[in-house]
């Protein structure tokens, strides 16, 4: 009878061992995945243009609208000639249409008093490159279109010429991986003042790529960069 009572109690007694050393260990488990360091990773980049585009405007003032047209059409194909002769392609040049505005048909704001003369015509032309070393020689070159009573404004005054890095795809896995190394640098740093240790990656947050001007005065020369914000698990 004595045997017939132990034997349950001593099996339901190593159950409970059993199940009080699991949920021990959960617990511990459960406590120590809450320990992590959240750090951010930097990479960036120093990169030249490797596309510039150059929109450019050509504006006449006359009062005979047919030499005034003429006279914009003969100036657009000799910027157009002048940019052949730099080695630039015909796939590199676009041509825009010329657009003539008559200032005694404005009810409002009419300036054709102030400025003497009653149309304006105005031809857009568009460089677009990826020899950014060419369209700079071109652009001290213009000079000799100035002699030419040629003068070529930009569209966009503010910026005159639009330098553009188009290789960021081929930069993303070198930098991913940079600013990866340089977070648990930093989580190690950090781990050290703790007397822990890093161990693997609990979540990775990419940052957006940003690419800007170097400075005002280079803007051919471009920064890279990327901010990615990881959180690395701890270890005892």
């Amino acid at each position: 009878m004595k045997n017939n009572i132990l034997i349950p109690s001593l099996l339901v007694g190593i159950a409970i061992v059993i199940a009080g050393y699991f949920i021990g260990n959960m617990h511990k488990t459960g406590i120590d995945s809450e320990r992590y360091v959240q750090v951010k990773g930097l990479s960036e980049r120093e990169v030249e243009a490797d596309l510039a585009v150059w929109p450019i405007n050509i504006i006449l003032a006359g009062n005979d609208l047919k030499n005034l047209k003429e006279l914009i059409e003969n100036q657009n194909e000799e910027v157009y000639q002048f940019f052949i002769d730099q080695d630039f392609n015909a796939g590199e040049l676009t041509k825009g249409m010329v657009n003539i505005t008559d200032a005694a048909s404005r009810l409002y704001g009419n300036n054709a008093a102030n400025t003497g003369f009653r149309y304006t015509a105005k031809s857009e032309f568009t460089v677009r490159t990826n020899d950014i070393k060419k369209l700079q020689k071109a652009l001290g070159e213009s000079l000799i279109l100035m002699s030419e009573g040629i003068v070529l404004g930009s569209k966009n005054e503010w910026q005159p010429i639009e330098y553009i890095f188009t290789g960021l795809n081929d930069l993303k896995p070198s930098m991913i991986e940079e600013a990866t190394k340089n977070a648990r640098q930093v989580a190690e740093k950090f781990a050290r003042d703790s007397d822990a240790e890093v161990g693997p990656i609990k979540i990775a947050r990419q940052g957006l790529f940003s690419i800007e001007n170097r400075d005002l005065n280079t803007p051919q020369i471009k920064i890279v960069r990327v901010v990615s914000t990881i959180d690395f698990q701890l270890i005892n």
